[in-house]
């Protein structure tokens, strides 16, 4: 064990010295939080003052700071001007302007709900839809000469919303219980895109084992390390280092993400995310990582060049992928056959079984279990097969290693 630990810190160490490394550790959260601040920025509903079409208003109906109220409300790209303009004048004003219209609220309202509004030549793309947000207050107005009460007067302006109701639901506390589904959903969604993120950032430093024991294979430095370890110290050691490496990447990313998540977000990340639950969630990554690192291991051991790679070794680094193939049918039906299959096989189990227990309000624990044992179980078979791989596979130069080959240093001592 004491050589394993010796190992372990020397690959830490190694990567930690090397500059990609450290670039790729920090650029991927960087670019993230990048990427999030433009797509915020070019989606903003705010329009530069200087691109605000100017509005005059003729307002003999006492609407104007309504109009007003609406505008800085929703944002909207108009600038107000109360004016004592004439409408027999507006069309001469608005000759040589650009982006200025001229708007006459007065009686006709009343009579056929009919306001004039007169442009320049040159208007914003979004002015026929920013005036359009005008109409509420004007419609108080002819809603005001029916004698309503104030009561029937808000129930006829109240919108018209559709709720859909399931056959055998109560409809008391619909509100209630449509925050709580909500606050659950939460519960189970945040902590395990947590330890989604954790999955995949120790997996994929974890294929960085696969290149590692390849280049040491490639650079015949092997032999000498082997002098002073044995290759079961050696190839436990490559499998913890390159996990630390993975929660150091995994530290870093939530130290530069996670303050931007809980300033943007409105709802309380910490409190969903510090539940029971999450280790379970985190129990779940580690087999994961475990699996797919014993894997890599071996497979990287049987390659005299990472660069000469065939089909089957391309085809083992596509494993820890294979749970994209249930997203569709988990998401839809996080119970189903097809997310009941896939927690059941070992290569998709860790990222279906986050997917569903991400979505399941109550847990099918007796499944769970099941899976689990699969998965250790896996595991351990695999930890010891790649053991079996590693000893021959990382003393054979010259060629990569073929299935057959694999498969008889596997079975056959």
């Amino acid at each position: 064990m004491r050589n394993t630990m010796k190992v372990a810190k020397w690959e830490v160490k190694r990567n930690l010295k090397n500059k990609s490394f450290l670039i790729g550790m920090f650029l991927t959260p960087l670019l993230m939080l990048g990427g999030y601040f433009i797509f915020q920025w070019i989606g903003s509903t705010d329009v530069p003052d200087d691109d605000a079409a100017v509005l005059l208003v003729h307002d003999e109906l006492g609407v104007f700071e309504q109009l007003e109220a609406i505008v800085a409300e929703q944002s909207l790209s108009l600038e107000l001007e109360q004016s004592d303009l004439l409408e027999s004048e507006a069309e001469e004003v608005l000759t040589d302007k650009e982006n200025m219209a001229y708007m006459a609220i007065d009686k006709r309202i009343l009579d056929n709900a009919t306001v004039p509004v007169y442009t320049s030549e040159d208007m914003g793309e979004w002015f026929n839809y920013d005036i359009q947000a005008l109409a509420e207050p004007i419609q108080q107005i002819r809603l005001a000469q029916l004698s309503l009460s104030e009561e029937e007067l808000a129930m006829v302006t109240e919108g018209v919303q559709f709720e859909e109701h399931v056959e055998g639901t109560l409809d008391e506390g619909t509100a209630n219980e449509e925050d709580t589904e909500a606050a659950n959903i939460l519960e189970n969604l945040v902590p395990g895109i947590f330890a989604g993120i954790i999955l995949l950032s120790i997996v994929f430093t974890g294929m960085m084992i696969f290149q590692s024991a390849s280049q040491e294979k490639k650079d015949k430095i092997a032999e000498i390390i082997l002098s002073s370890v044995k290759p079961e110290e050696l190839m436990q050691g490559k499998i913890i280092g390159y996990f630390v490496l993975g929660i150091i990447q995994v530290a870093v990313f939530l130290a530069l993400v996670m303050p931007v998540a809980v300033w943007k977000i409105d709802f309380p990340i910490i409190e969903y995310l510090l539940t029971p639950k999450l280790l379970l969630l985190l129990l779940i990554a580690v087999l994961g990582y475990l699996l797919f690192a014993a894997i890599f291991v071996g497979i990287g051991a049987t390659m005299a060049d990472i660069s000469t790679a065939g089909n089957f070794q391309g085809m083992i680094m596509m494993l820890p992928f294979l749970p994209v193939l249930f997203i569709g049918p988990v998401i839809e039906d996080p119970s189903g056959f097809m997310a009941q299959l896939g927690s059941y096989i070992p290569f998709s189990a860790p990222g279906v079984l986050l997917l569903r227990l991400s979505f399941l309000e109550t847990w099918p624990w007796m499944e769970i279990g099941i899976a689990l044992l699969i998965l250790a179980i896996s595991v351990w078979f695999f930890m010891k097969m790649a053991g079996r791989i590693f000893k021959t596979g990382i003393l054979m130069y010259g060629k990569n290693a073929t299935p057959k080959e694999i498969w008889k240093w596997m079975f056959i001592d």
